[in-house]
């Protein structure tokens, strides 16, 4: 077991000049080798430690995926500090809690936007003494007392490093892996982010769990462009890279992930599901807009992909007509469409963060893409459940992997117990308590079960789960994921624990609606004109009642069946505290935020008007307000439906 600078060393040591990084600058891909990368991780050492940065301080590291922010973070490690990566998306107050209770002295920080952050809340935390910023653009004239370029900083070290290259290797050698690497934050979908501690253990141990599961190795490509601050990003694009020694490739920017997806060609891919959700909406909208011979032509070999391309990932052997139309599919539609959403190369392909709908998880594994689900949390170090090739269930996310035990207490609750258990919430040791039992199993919160063969399923967060008042089951995030199987639909919140009924507050797509509104010559005047259109309603009912329908056919879930809906006149948005900056829906604080509307639903209402206040992109307040329309919706009836 190493830290992971000295895999970094094990990496510049054995393959100096193998690509370590890439990073896509003015539309042109640079490399950084292992040996260069050490340099730099060199460098940036002594330059820290010459700033003051010692070992058990916290430091504070925002931005994109940037080689020279990883390299950061693997240089306040070598000292044996601890990095704390906070989302590049968060508002300026979302970093006062972190900072005061980590105590953070230090911070890289990626550009302007994020240091404009860190000098609004200086105030708050005076501990914060040294900032350096890696990109220099729209710096001229700033003077903030112990603001200084990242350049400046590499540069000095730079020429201490040259001047005495083994110094970097006595700094580390002094590190154990049992020290804390990283210090990560919850979403705090119910309450303030809990600060959780990994060692280089924790981590490095489920690196390489995952890494033996699905054979990876150093030719394997990743695209790093999900928050580096959530922990799954964390483990594809620098633990597992790390232990493994791929090549980890940084977008240009949020904008260019898509063109940046197919220059690479991942042969190793991760993903939450709403990435996915996006990719078939693109999918469905370029479809909508072709031609009714290309129509039709999708439609017949999509048809084809549903019905034999799960028997052929499953490994199952095909008859000679069904070889023969998946691979006149596979030339006609599958291929290029892989091809135009960047997913021709991958050979894994893995989703997590929450649980996916499973007609959007069969859809991309029907077209020929080896996508699973896995199954982990930030204080698990991820990796707890993965799915085998040629085993992969849609309503399960697979088996316990090497090194973890798993079972289900009374109630339904999944306890876990693995070596990539955190070490506990940082000056937190109620919480800790709280999660963690004395025989060292971790109390997860979710809901599920193990199958016959030995598959977890999960239902949906413990605490989430309820019954009706008819007793019947009531797994909101289960309804949640099929009604975002439709393209139309962004998000949506169910309710109906303890209530007669189930109702929902959806939001639409508006690049997906707004396409099929155009199509259909209805003019908008934007997201709440086109949400009320009358003409919208009804295809939310018909998405809603096809939801319905489902659902009337699994009888543990028959009673989740939605009876009212309406659209939301705005995007629930982390920056209103509706999402997490995870985007998982905070269910609670929704209900009371527009408990007006819970009430409209509820109370038999057809219409309700609401006004909201909402948070701009620029830190600018205002207000969205509008009368919703209250929509029902047909429900299946079962029993009519088992006697027919």
């Amino acid at each position: 077991m190493r830290t992971f600078p000295q895999w970094l060393m094990h990496h510049a040591g054995e393959r100096p000049h193998a690509p370590a990084l890439r990073e896509k600058a003015f539309g042109i891909w640079q490399t950084t080798t292992w040996l260069e990368l050490q340099r730099m991780v060199g460098a940036l050492t002594l330059g820290f430690e010459a700033a003051g940065l010692r070992a058990g301080q916290h430091m504070l590291v925002v931005g994109e995926n940037r080689p020279r922010l990883y390299a950061a973070m693997l240089a306040a490690q070598a000292l044996g500090a601890v990095p704390v990566p906070l989302y590049q998306d968060a508002v300026a107050a979302e970093f006062v809690w972190p900072l005061q209770l980590a105590e953070v002295t230090h911070a890289v920080v990626e550009d302007q936007e994020q240091l404009d952050k860190l000098m609004e809340v200086r105030g708050e935390c005076p501990l914060l003494t040294h900032l350096w910023v890696d990109d220099p653009r729209g710096l001229r004239h700033y003077s903030e007392p112990g603001l200084e370029l990242l350049d400046t900083l590499l540069q000095r070290g730079l020429a201490d490093y040259d001047a005495n290259p083994l110094c970097l290797a006595g700094l580390v050698n002094e590190r154990s892996p049992e020290e804390t690497a990283a210090l990560f934050f919850t979403s705090g979908t119910t309450g303030k982010p809990k600060g959780v501690v990994h060692t280089h253990a924790t981590l490095a141990d489920r690196a390489q769990a995952g890494q033996r599961f699905d054979r990876l190795h150093c030719e394997d490509e990743v695209l790093a462009y999900l928050p580096p601050a959530w922990i799954g990003q964390n483990i594809f694009s620098f633990a597992q890279w790390l232990v493994v020694g791929y090549v980890v490739n940084c977008p240009e920017s949020p904008s260019t992930v898509a063109i940046d997806l197919k220059e690479i060609g991942p042969t190793y891919y991760f993903a939450p599901p709403r990435v996915f959700e996006g990719l078939l909406t693109s999918v469905t909208i370029r479809m909508e807009d072709a031609s009714a011979p290309k129509r039709w032509l999708y439609a017949r070999c999509m048809d084809w992909a549903k019905a034999i391309g799960p028997k052929r990932m499953a490994g199952q052997a095909l008859s000679f007509g069904e070889t023969l139309r998946y691979r006149l599919g596979d030339l006609l539609v599958y291929a290029p469409l892989r091809n135009a959403l960047g997913l021709s190369r991958v050979r894994v392909a893995y989703t997590a963060g929450e649980a996916i709908g499973p007609d959007l998880f069969t859809f991309f594994r029907a077209i020929g893409v080896n996508l699973k689900q896995l199954y982990g949390s930030t204080e698990t170090a991820v990796f707890v459940c993965l799915q085998p090739d040629h085993e992969v269930k849609a309503d399960t996310v697979g088996v316990p992997i090497e090194g973890v035990e798993i079972q289900v207490v009374e109630g339904g609750e999944i306890w876990v117990r693995s070596p990539g258990l955190l070490k506990g919430y940082y000056k937190n040791p109620e919480a800790t308590a709280e999660v963690l039992t004395a025989e060292g199993w971790y109390r997860t919160g979710d809901a599920g079960f193990l199958d016959a063969g030995g598959h977890l399923k999960i239902i949906d967060r413990a605490k989430d789960v309820g019954r009706m008042q008819s007793g019947a089951l009531f797994a909101p995030k289960y309804v949640e994921n099929k009604l975002k199987f439709f393209p139309f639909i962004k998000e949506a919140v169910a309710f109906g624990d303890g209530r007669e009924q189930v109702c929902a507050m959806l939001n639409i797509d508006l690049e997906a609606v707004g396409n099929w509104a155009e199509r259909r010559g209805l003019p908008y005047a934007g997201y709440v004109d086109l949400a009320g259109k009358p003409e919208v309603l009804e295809l939310m009912r018909g998405c809603v009642e096809q939801v319905n329908a489902d659902l009337a056919a699994d009888p543990m879930l028959a009673g989740c069946q939605i009876a009212r809906f309406l659209v939301l006149h705005k995007e629930l948005d982390a920056d209103d505290e509706e999402l997490t900056r995870t985007r998982k829906v905070r269910r609670g604080y929704i209900a009371e935020k527009y408990g007006v509307l819970l009430d409209a639903l509820y109370g038999g209402r057809q219409e309700q008007f609401i006004e909201t206040r909402v948070r701009f992109e620029d830190g600018r307040t205002g207000s969205v307000s509008a009368t919703l329309k209250i929509v029902d919706a047909q429900r299946v009836a079962v029993a009519a439906k088992e006697a027919a």
